[in-house]
This record gives structure tokens, C-alpha cells and sequence, in this order.
């Protein structure tokens, strides 16, 4: 008995959609750090607080640390945002980091992705070829089933 109509075909088709707009979303991201890289102001920061995330119960890695990151724009406004994956062994609170951000939106748009800290580039990038290459297989493997 089929779960779905069209069967195989079907889940193909569902869920090379569905890591498809993982994908789409990563690459998304990828693309905003990299134009705030080249296109953004860049000022020296802070990592104003390393905290413990519970994630519930349910979770696989039930715990993860996420880091809080601070910085003035030139106007004197103290913004603070957290950043995806910041490097392999985190940073320590004080220690100093390079920002970079939109100033039309320096509470919205920043990373501390460059020299010393590549995870907000490499988490989506990975994310992006990775998902995107199984996607692709995927509405290929549909392709084939259809026609």
C-alpha cells in the first residue's frame, strides 16, 4: 500500500523540494555574509558573552554554546548580535573580533566572519553544496521515475 500518491515518485519529488529550500536558505545566507565582507563596515568588536543553549529534550545535541558578539557603529550606538559557527574553538568573553556590517542595519546585519573566524562562511557554504547536490539527485532520481 502506497502512503502517498504516486508513490516513490512522490517522496522524490517532496523532499528534493524540501532539502532544496534548505539549500536555497544557506546559500541565501552564505550570500549576505559575503556582501557584508566586501561591501560592509568593518569595526573592532567584542564577544560579549558565551552562553549554554538548551534545545530541549527531544534534541540530539541537546546543548550547543552560542556566542553573543558586540560593537559601537561610528555613531556610538552599541549593537550586539550572535553569529552562526564562529570558528573550531569559539573565543573566550573580551576577546577582540572583526565585524562586519550593514550600516543601514548594523542590529540586523553583521557577522564576525574573516581572517580567523571562516565558520559563518564555510557552515552555509557546506550546507549549500551539500543539500543542493542531494536535491539535485534527488528531483533527478524523480526525473527518471516520471519519465
Amino acid at each position: 500500500m502506497d502512503v502517498l500518491p504516486g508513490g516513490t515518485a512522490t517522496f522524490l519529488l517532496l523532499f528534493g523540494l524540501f532539502l532544496g529550500a534548505f539549500a536555497a536558505r544557506s546559500g541565501l545566507r552564505l550570500l549576505r555574509v559575503l556582501r557584508l565582507l566586501r561591501h560592509g563596515e568593518h569595526v573592532e568588536g567584542r564577544c560579549a558573552d558565551r552562553r549554554v543553549v538548551d534545545r530541549g529534550s527531544g534534541a540530539e545535541n541537546r546543548y550547543r554554546t552560542e556566542y553573543v558578539f558586540a560593537f559601537r557603529t561610528p555613531d556610538g550606538r552599541e549593537v550586539e548580535f550572535t553569529d552562526h559557527a564562529p570558528g573550531p574553538f569559539g573565543y573566550e568573553v573580551g576577546a577582540p573580533v572583526r565585524v562586519s556590517f550593514d550600516p543601514s542595519a548594523p542590529d540586523r546585519r553583521a557577522t564576525v566572519a574573516g581572517p580567523g573566524a571562516w565558520g559563518p562562511v564555510l557552515m552555509p557554504a557546506v550546507f549549500a553544496t551539500v543539500l543542493g547536490l542531494f536535491s539535485l539527485g534527488l528531483l533527478a532520481a524523480f526525473a527518471a521515475t516520471v519519465g
